[in-house]
């Protein structure tokens, strides 16, 4: 199979192993391309992509530098051609929303929302949980599940904004929640914008990931999203995907092998 779509059509059909979320030295993880896709290898996977976060020209803490993206794709191709005999290798971005920068050099997008806009400022929503109370006390008058509307408002142009392949981490806003929660997730209100969000994005048959990333750094003990969202999803007939979101090789696909 040739192109992404081909290999993500197998992976829905059950027919290919893979793991297309991960971070590199490229953006803010700790192993190389090269690093990561031996893993995959070893670990007997049948395809992997390589997703560098997307540049963003608010926050360089975390993104690949603008000046780094040719190279990201040089090497990612040159790593295609080396090992074409064991494993089929994609050069992917993690889009934010937020991101001005093209996607149309790589192979695929995963669309992803990592702030929210608050009048001129870019706030994190999965850096620490003070960042969201902080930011739900200055611009919602405290008012949490204002913040969390605003959250899922933003989600739900994902696919329109990003003309992504793959819609990453759907409920990013609770990877504090178990150890410290900020909202209840059963609460009307929040529940009422989760699915506004899904209910919108699902006509676009863009696959949701299923993300294990906050399990590996010690942060959940269960994947994004919740259960309940997980199941709505697949009684509304959405696609849905396993992906490590992994910034260390020992992580590639780690705790979703069966």
């Amino acid at each position: 199979m040739d192109t992404f779509k081909d290999a993500l059509g197998s992976v829905m059909d059950g027919c290919l192993k893979a793991d297309f979320h991960m971070h590199t030295v490229y953006c803010d993880g700790a192993d190389t391309p090269e690093e990561m896709i031996l893993s995959a290898i070893e670990k007997g996977l049948d395809a992997v992509g390589i997703s560098s976060h997307s540049y963003t020209f608010f926050d360089e803490s975390y993104c690949i530098k603008k000046d780094e993206v040719a190279r990201y794709i040089a090497e990612i191709s040159s790593l295609k051609e080396k090992y074409k005999e064991r494993i089929q290798v994609f050069c992917g971005v993690e889009q934010d929303i937020f991101s001005q920068y093209p996607t149309d050099g790589f192979d695929y997008v995963i669309g992803s929302v990592h702030y929210l806009k608050l009048e001129d400022r870019y706030i994190p929503v999965d850096e620490t949980e003070e960042i969201l109370a902080d930011a739900a006390d200055r611009f919602f008058k405290g008012d949490i599940y204002a913040l969390c509307e605003r959250y899922f408002e933003t989600v739900s142009l994902v696919a329109e904004k990003t003309g992504c392949d793959i819609i990453g981490h759907f409920d990013l806003i609770t990877k504090f929640q178990e150890r410290h929660p900020l909202f209840d997730e059963r609460h009307s209100r929040y529940r009422v914008a989760w699915k506004k969000a899904a209910d919108i994005l699902l006509p676009y048959d863009v696959p949701f990931e299923i993300n294990f990333g906050a399990i590996s750094r010690g942060l959940r003990t269960s994947p994004y999203p919740s259960e309940e969202i997980v199941q709505y999803l697949r009684d509304n007939g959405a696609r849905l995907i396993l992906s490590s979101d992994s910034h260390r090789k020992e992580d590639v696909l780690s705790i979703i092998n069966p």
